[in-house]
């Protein structure tokens, strides 16, 4: 199996962090000894909770594309999901910690992405380096794939109504936004490990990381547009322990105008000589 090594944060806020070095191996340029179970291993969990009022999601105007228009009627961004009162798509990660400096077995499993309704499921995913990326089209309409990373290699793929998947790997961590160059409102977030102790919030806010070593740790929660909260952790052998974070309304506000996004106006996406035109996006 390929192993990597881990220990490599993700900073607050930052797409791109460097996780490694430049080598093509991954950056693993020390011995590391490979990690040996003990059987003692603990669990984090958690749930993320929105303070405040959500702010309603922007409405994805697909006019451009047929397809889209029909397959995905009254389609919304998934920038802040919220539903009664706890937050999706938040990345929980083990940012640092004393149990970690090992090498870890890459899963075997591939993290998989699908195109569906002209939006990327999940719209957020986590994996480790080298594990395979698995992407689907499962639309009756052409799609392009194009991840933008920092520390690994860029790439930008098309690919066919209900084609074959896309198989890749990225070598390095970093937190890796995907766009799709023909669907300008495609998007999706990838969180990119030398460990395996992260995992996505689900719709209900809720977490768990598995297999944590005994040990101190800072645990990141990172978001694609609130900023990102750390907490200190102490696992104890077999323990479960529960951790909450907390994003309020005037995150996601001040995130959005900061961006120059005014809530209740239109967004007009420009599409060029693409697929008839722009796009408008309303932001409420």
């Amino acid at each position: 199996m390929t192993k990597v090594r881990i220990g490599a944060p993700l900073g607050p806020q930052e797409v791109g962090v460097r996780a490694l070095d430049d080598k093509d191996d991954g950056g693993v340029s020390e011995a590391l000894p490979k990690y040996q179970s003990k059987g003692d291993e603990g669990t984090i969990t958690g749930k993320i909770v929105f303070e405040g009022e959500a702010p309603k999601q922007a409405a994805l105007q697909m006019d451009a594309d047929a397809y889209c228009k029909s397959n995905n009627a009254g389609a919304t961004a998934e920038t802040v999901v919220v539903k009664d009162g706890k937050v999706e798509n938040v990345i929980v990660y083990i940012k640092d910690g004393n149990g970690i400096k090992y090498t870890f077995d890459v899963p075997t499993t591939e993290a998989t992405i699908d195109q569906r309704g002209c939006q990327y499921r999940p719209h957020v995913l986590s994996m480790m380096a080298k594990q395979k990326f698995k992407v689907l089209n499962s639309d009756d309409t052409n799609h392009n794939v194009h991840p933008l990373p920092k520390t690994n290699k860029e790439w930008n793929e098309s690919q066919a109504p209900k084609g074959e998947p896309l198989i890749k790997d990225f070598a390095r961590a970093e937190v890796i936004p995907v766009k799709c160059n023909i669907h300008p409102w495609m998007k999706a977030y990838l969180g990119v490990f030398d460990h395996p102790f992260h995992a996505v919030s689900k719709a209900d806010g809720t977490f768990e990381i598995k297999g944590v070593p005994p040990g101190d740790y800072t645990v990141e929660a990172w978001h694609e547009k609130m900023p990102a909260q750390t907490q200190k952790v102490t696992v104890a052998a077999k323990e479960t322990k529960s951790v909450d974070f907390t994003f309020k309304a005037e995150m996601a506000m001040k995130s959005a105008e900061e961006n120059g996004v005014k809530f209740g106006t239109p967004l007009i996406v420009d599409m060029g000589k693409c697929c008839g035109g722009n796009v408008a996006m309303v932001v409420k």
